[in-house]
């Protein structure tokens, strides 16, 4: 517990979170929550955070990828901008309301953004933030221009996928189709169906949806005896590299795109992944031993390795919850939240055997409010949004500064690290204000949310 770890902590917000924690484990959280602001206040609370951190990113960062929060200035993932903060904060800014900042981004997207670059682009990362964004706004906002830029895209990602098994690439010069980065992971190769197939649906072009299917396909394919995948693998020969399973950075959001392809497109065979896979996971990953958690383990044997878990992890509940599996999701979401209360924020990976952190940063991540989100919309039990309340306010108060908000090198020491990343914008504020906000502000059955939290709606009827 923090008390034994000689944490420095400032003690105006110290009790309320053991209070807070206490009350929690304990089941009492509506005594808590009498004592907190109104939903509509912790709403607006948000909203005001997410104008503090784009009124940083205007003043010091416009037309760049991500604001420097700590030295007022900015960063550019390549050597051109792609506009990553205004894109991915869009579809946050229309929910929020906020329709002179999301028509300043939108302005800033339509004129400037530009896809025709001589440069190699990470196909994972492009693709969720970039392509997830543009499908999300032209679904939301109607603009074809939206759909227009997200199809130039995909065509330039499309090269990608050239391999011997169809599996991607890590990197595409998105100019030349030049391909680079053989050696990649689960998440990297199946984070991709959600973005390929719905551009497939509104284009009308099925090339997508195949690339981006039998990519996914060919990885399950290549899963072990015992029906779990690796750390890494090579896309040209197949062959595996890192035998680590787990559910954490690297393998993460290809368990999470195997439910959420099933549920918008309604494809059997990725139901039959995804049945398959959660089956194996739970099997030889959860672990009981102290708590619910999700570790290490050996894909071939499944014998159990490091007892870590960490912020990236912390997007299982969510998918659990969405699966139906409330039980392994609520108890789950027990641990994440234990996580968070120790150190007054969560670690990027902690040994929760021994409740320390084995990498201490905390780089403003979503995950654990995105469950929180996702149990408290699914369940209606108003610890969640109280789970949610205090994660908030420790971040809020933790990671403000006076330009946006700023990563932390250590959630021991909170030491500063100058980076706001742009998925603050498009996750983790989004998640924290749709927790407060009234269901009606965004439709939780109608849609799917990929992996950086664009949110998609079917609007297509038939089953491919």
């Amino acid at each position: 517990m923090p008390g034994t770890m000689g944490i420095p902590v400032r003690h105006c917000w110290r009790p309320r979170v053991a209070l807070a924690a206490a009350l929690l484990l304990a089941g009492g959280a509506g005594t808590l929550a009498a004592q907190e602001r109104t939903s509509a206040q912790e709403a607006g609370l948000i909203r005001e955070a997410f104008l503090h951190a784009w009124d940083g990113y205007v003043q010091y960062a416009w037309g760049h990828d991500q604001l420097k929060p700590l030295s007022h200035g900015w960063r550019d993932w390549y050597p051109a901008s792609l506009e990553m903060t205004p894109l991915d904060g869009f579809d946050t800014m229309l929910l929020m309301g906020l329709k002179a900042q999301a028509a300043r981004a939108k302005r800033l997207i339509l004129d400037s953004l530009s896809f025709d670059r001589d440069f190699p682009v990470q196909v994972f990362e492009v693709t969720i933030r970039e392509l997830g964004g543009l499908l999300s706004a032209y679904q939301l906002d109607g603009d074809p221009r939206f759909l227009a830029l997200a199809r130039d895209l995909g065509n330039r990602l499309l090269p990608a996928f050239g391999s011997k098994t169809g599996m991607p690439y890590r990197f595409v010069n998105l100019r030349t189709g030049a391909v680079t980065g053989p050696v990649s992971n689960p998440a990297e190769i199946g984070t991709l169906t959600l973005e390929f197939g719905t551009l497939s649906k509104l284009s009308g072009d099925a090339r997508y949806y195949d690339a981006a299917k039998h990519a996914v396909t060919a990885l399950f394919e290549r899963r072990s005896r015992i029906g779990l995948v690796g750390s890494s693998i090579d896309v040209e020969t197949g062959a595996w590299g890192n035998r680590d399973s787990h559910v954490s950075g690297g393998i993460d959001s290809y368990y999470e795109y195997l439910l959420k392809a099933w549920l918008l497109f309604r494809d059997p065979d990725f139901k039959r992944m995804w049945d398959a896979s959660i089956a194996a996971v739970n099997r030889y990953l959860a672990d009981e031993r102290t708590g619910l958690w999700y570790g290490h383990a050996d894909m071939d044997t499944g014998e159990r390795k490091a007892p870590y878990f960490g912020a990236l992890d912390a997007f299982f509940p969510a998918v659990l919850a969405k699966s139906g599996d409330i039980p392994h999701a609520a108890r789950l979401m027990g641990s994440v939240y234990r996580m968070w209360t120790t150190f007054g924020i969560e670690p990027e990976v902690l040994d929760y055997f021994t409740m320390r952190p084995v990498e201490a940063g905390y780089q403003l991540r979503p995950e654990a409010l995105e469950s929180a989100y996702y149990l408290y919309r699914i369940t209606g039990d108003r610890r969640y949004r109280d789970m949610g309340r205090v994660m908030v306010d420790s971040l809020l108060h933790y990671t403000r500064s006076e330009v946006g908000f700023t990563a932390l090198t250590s959630v021991v020491t909170k030491e500063r690290r100058d980076a706001m990343e742009s998925f603050f914008l498009a996750e983790t504020l989004k998640y924290a204000y749709l927790l407060f906000a009234p269901p009606e502000t965004l439709d939780f059955d109608a849609i799917v949310f990929n992996t950086e939290a664009h949110p998609i709606r079917r609007t297509w009827s038939a089953p491919r």
